[in-house]
């Protein structure tokens, strides 16, 4: 896979994994690192009930890089493991995809429909690692910085660091559909313990974009790091009125610690920054190595760890991540799964092999506003020139033959995906295949209409840089199949694979078409907006078709399920007529584990995958 962001239908809407539209793109290991061993290794000693013991090392393929998963730069399924893990929130899904409520971090209920009114209280239980209880103020912190209606400017992030130039006034580097329709300042009460919320509008998602991410980070340390105060509570105090009274010199301040203090690829030398409120907290980091969580002492909520100590390392290398398996250097994986590696897991009696599909899936976006061959500004403005190019290049990708030859020996009934938006096996699939024009337009490789739509543009010797992750050895092969069968129409892909590829999505003089997965989190449908609409987070190839944002804020207000899927489909045609890009395949997924060493370990398919109970691991022996 890759670095997975999470997109469109994926990640808990409102930040706790990712703060994205819902689903983010794969963003998997792009920089391997040189081993996959670590200095940790699993202990012997097995959790005995109680209070947690033993230590164990499990392995990812992408480093840790930053504590705010709900920036569009740490927007990062292997971001948002370390803050699932770390973080609480009011609920979370179990492995067969049901809610699960925490009412020892909080609970919630609707206290009207008109206008829609949510009201959720923060439990005493409800602890930050530092002592200090969950208040009010994080919360409020949490909607200020992601409803983007504090932004007073259009801030620029850097892809290396993800500092933000707030251009001299307010930028959050943070967006949330749901959160934008709060437009009154929610009410506190409850002694600093509850928060009101009341929508301009009817939103018909609101338990998931409200309530899957916890209070996200500390308000009474931000306060306290970009405003000065004095203690915990000033601080906590600062940054709600800052919030309330839309004080722009203080809300630039906050901004500057929210965009970039929490990016971090090894221990910060300011231990504040580690501060969460979840079962585990972060105790080591080897710079693009290795990070080690433990068990959080002033955790009080239900979620209590077994094990003590859990240490992650990272290899993108499927090979080696087996290996380190086999060779009892880890515990437990999830790397890219293919056929030799199924094969090479399988018949060894001490792992545990788990297969399954993924709620992944593989995608290709054009860049529209990047002056390239995509881009009507290349042809003058001419929309409808820069569209039939679109559609050529698009017809040139050989998705049968990409799931025939890399998923169906993992999968032998592997199909292509047909829809953008929604998972194949879920009741709305088939009913969107076959109305939203996906497959009919480009369910067979067509050579000729494509050089048909060249000539028809004026357009000759098209040429494409291709945006990949490039020590993937799927993608790689992926690219070679794209590239050749374009070939045959006169297309030269440029082979564009970057080990840093997903901090050069959205930086638009770097690529023409990009290849990679979005990683779903939640089944909520309206947070795929952010993928489609003008700015909105995930929308990187800068796609811009406003009846397209009319329709997302149509079914934001919708209730009836059967209602919004008429509206996807019509939202995914436009999507089709406007040769946006097309979607590939499903992922397969394969996750293993030692089962001398460690038990209670199981499959999800929504991000956080096999950490969604990290709680239960138990140490056996």
């Amino acid at each position: 896979m890759s670095k997975k962001l999470i997109g469109a239908a994926a990640v808990l809407c409102a930040a706790a994994l990712t703060a994205s539209a819902c689903s983010a793109p794969e963003r998997k290991s792009d920089t391997p690192s040189s081993s996959a061993t670590s200095s940790t290794s699993t202990s012997a000693s097995a959790s005995t009930g109680g209070e947690a013991t033993g230590s164990l090392t499990v392995l990812w393929n992408q480093y840790f890089y930053a504590l705010n998963s709900a920036t569009s730069f740490g927007n990062n399924v292997t971001n948002s493991l370390i803050t699932y893990s770390t973080g609480s929130a009011a609920w979370y899904y179990d492995k067969d995809l049901k809610k699960v409520k925490d009412e020892s971090f909080a609970t919630y209920e609707k206290v009207s429909d008109s206008p829609l009114t949510v009201k959720e209280t923060l439990k005493d239980t409800a602890t930050w690692s530092d002592g200090v209880p969950v208040q009010a103020c994080d919360l409020i912190l949490a909607y200020g910085a992601q409803s983007t209606l504090f932004n007073t400017a259009e801030g620029a992030s850097n892809e290396e660091t993800g500092k933000v130039d707030q251009k001299g006034g307010v930028y959050f580097d943070s967006s949330s559909e749901a959160w934008k329709l709060i437009k009154d300042f929610p009410e506190v009460g409850d002694n600093g313990k509850s928060v009101t919320y009341k929508y301009s509008a009817p939103y018909g998602d609101w338990e998931y974009a409200l309530f899957s991410n916890g209070a996200g980070l500390p308000a009474h340390i931000i306060g306290k790091k970009a405003l000065g105060a004095a203690d915990d509570q000033a601080g906590c105090d600062a940054v709600t009125k800052a919030f309330k009274d839309k004080d722009k010199t203080a809300l630039a301040k906050i901004a500057d610690v929210w965009n970039g203090s929490y990016n971090f690829t090894a221990m910060p030398s300011d231990k504040d920054l580690l501060v969460t409120n979840g079962p585990y907290v972060i105790k080591d980091m080897k710079d693009k190595q290795s990070l080690t969580m433990t068990a959080n002492p002033e955790y009080k909520g239900t979620r209590k760890p077994k094990i003590k100590d859990i240490t992650v390392v990272y290899n993108e290398d499927p090979t080696a991540s087996a290996q380190a398996l086999k060779n009892g250097e880890v515990s437990i994986i999830e790397p890219q799964a293919t056929a030799d590696l199924l094969k090479s897991l399988q018949g060894n009696e001490k792992i545990e092999v788990l297969t399954g599909t993924t709620a992944t899936y593989e995608h290709v976006d054009l860049q529209m506003k990047n002056g390239g061959p995509f881009d009507p500004a290349k042809y003058g403005g001419d929309a409808e020139k820069a569209k039939k190019v679109r559609q050529a290049f698009l017809l040139t990708i050989p998705r049968q033959q990409i799931v025939d030859t890399l998923i169906k020996p993992l999968n032998p009934d592997a199909k292509v995906r047909d829809s953008f938006n929604v998972t194949p096996g879920t009741p709305a699939y088939d009913a969107t295949v076959a109305g939203n024009g996906l497959s009919a337009a480009y369910g067979k490789v067509d050579i000729a209409k494509a050089k048909s739509l060249l000539q028809e543009a004026g357009v000759s010797n098209l040429k494409v840089r291709l945006l990949y992750a490039k020590s993937n050895p799927r993608r790689q092969q992926e690219y070679a199949l794209i590239a050749a069968s374009a070939k045959q129409a006169g297309i030269e892909v440029i082979n564009g694979g970057d080990d840093d590829w997903s901090n050069k999505l959205g930086t638009p003089n770097v690529y023409d078409a990009s290849l990679f997965a979005w990683a779903s989190n939640n089944d909520a449908v309206t947070g795929a907006a952010a993928n489609f609409v003008p700015k909105g987070q995930n929308n990187f190839g800068n796609y811009n078709n406003p009846e397209v944002g009319k329709m997302y804020t149509e079914m934001n207000s919708l209730t009836d399920k059967a209602k919004q899927d008429e509206l996807n489909i019509k939202i995914e045609k436009q999507l089709v007529d406007d040769a946006f890009g097309t979607v590939l395949f499903q992922h397969p997924g394969i996750d293993a584990y030692d089962k001398t060493k460690v038990k209670n370990v199981s499959q999800m398919s929504f991000v956080p995958y096999y950490f969604w109970n990290v709680w239960d691991w138990e140490l056996v022996g």
